[in-house]
């Protein structure tokens, strides 16, 4: 049996041929206006081009007629927080708890071995007693922008524990207040009432313009800083911009095939005069920096890199990074350290419209793709932030 339009309409834009698959879904919804599945295929299509309030015109249509149906639910919500109105996003976010394969935020042998079938969702009142737990439910550059309400969290609640990734630890460890971290199920403390990270935005009514600021104190440890500092101070030719990079996120991701690119893509900054690029890139792409020819030296540093809390450390002796929608983005922000994030045509909902900057973190630019595929004007946006418009570029190859 050939494939419906529908089908099609989401295999098309899966293919990244999006013309085809936006044309594929209205003949859908066309043929049977229906069919919820067809509107919610449509809307995704029409979220990927970018036609953010078709997206949420369609996707509002298919939860009329599917209630229930938690996939039209969280598309939505991705266009609501997209298009910054995050008061009902915040709400209809809450949908991806439903959402096939996704785990219980907290499992079930867990909670029944602290005593109950299942512990109170906490709803952002005072927790004067008891202990709350929060978890740290999504990927690590979730982890690092919603860390941000820890502290708005444990002025209600004292008693707090973060459950997170070994990875994530450092990072929690580095705050101010001394929060308690739990990186296995098994050595969590009895609890009252728990909540997601990513909750946390929703709970404290958070809008494009009352956004709290980035993790307060965020340092890198003073010893992992100055062993950075000697051995890049050695390493590193005195005298030049320290740029980093970071060219691709993990392959796993769902939207990897968009947001990630190669190291020769970034050609521009390889001309760079009194520059050398510093490469932070970890995962399959950092093979590519081997195979690294350009006028600026580079650096791979990414095998040296054992933890985020080294991350944090070599990102104190950069001038600037630019980097693709990945942890390091978040990371980077959240120390204050000056930024380019380059983003595909339709970027994650966190980063919003048209923007130059968000409001999640002041010292990060933000440079779009102006169609799918195109990065060479987001690239030569980022050179101008990392130079500060000063570019001069010279013809001398050097190796790594």
């Amino acid at each position: 049996m050939p494939p419906s339009d529908s089908d099609l309409c989401e295999i098309r834009r899966r293919e990244g041929r999006l013309d085809e698959a936006a044309a594929h879904g209205r003949c859908a919804v066309a043929l049977d206006p229906g069919d919820a599945a067809g509107w919610y295929n449509l809307g995704v299509a029409l979220y990927d081009r970018l036609e953010v309030a078709a997206s949420i015109a369609c996707e509002r249509r298919a939860v009329r007629l599917a209630p229930d149906a938690p996939g039209p639910h969280f598309e939505l919500a991705e266009g609501l927080l997209l298009s910054g109105q995050w008061e009902e996003g915040w709400r209809e976010y809450d949908w991806r708890w439903r959402l096939p394969g996704v785990p219980p935020l907290i499992p079930a042998a867990i909670l029944e071995r602290h005593g109950h079938t299942a512990a109170r969702c906490w709803d952002g009142h005072p927790l004067p007693e008891g202990t709350l737990l929060l978890v740290a439910d999504q990927g690590f550059g979730d982890t690092i922008q919603f860390a941000r309400y820890l502290p708005m969290a444990a002025a209600l609640c004292p008693n707090l524990v973060v459950a997170c990734s070994p990875d994530m630890r450092p990072v929690i460890r580095s705050l101010p207040g001394g929060y308690r971290t739990v990186t296995d199920w098994e050595e969590a403390p009895p609890f009252a009432a728990h909540a997601a990270l990513s909750s946390l935005p929703g709970l404290f009514g958070t809008r494009p313009d009352i956004v709290p600021p980035p993790l307060p104190g965020l340092r890198a440890e003073p010893e992992r800083v100055e062993r950075w500092a000697e051995r890049l101070d050695g390493l590193l030719p005195r005298g030049y911009r320290r740029v980093g990079l970071v060219w691709a996120g993990r392959p796993t991701h769902g939207n990897d095939r968009n947001r990630s690119l190669t190291l020769a893509r970034l050609a521009p900054f390889f001309v760079l005069e009194k520059t050398v690029l510093v490469s932070l890139q970890k995962g399959p792409a950092q093979a590519e920096a081997a195979r690294y020819y350009g006028a600026a030296p580079l650096v791979d540093l990414g095998p040296e890199l054992g933890s985020f809390a080294d991350t944090m450390a070599v990102l104190a002796q950069l001038d600037h990074v630019v980097c693709v929608d990945t942890a390091v983005a978040h990371l980077a922000g959240a120390m204050g350290r000056p930024t380019a994030v380059l983003l595909p045509y339709a970027p994650d909902w966190r980063w919003l419209l048209g923007r130059g900057g968000t409001p999640w973190y002041p010292t990060v630019t933000l440079h779009r793709q102006p169609a799918p595929g195109r990065w060479d004007e987001a690239i030569r946006g980022a050179v101008a932030a990392a130079t500060g418009g000063n570019i001069r570029a010279s013809g001398r190859p050097a190796r790594r």
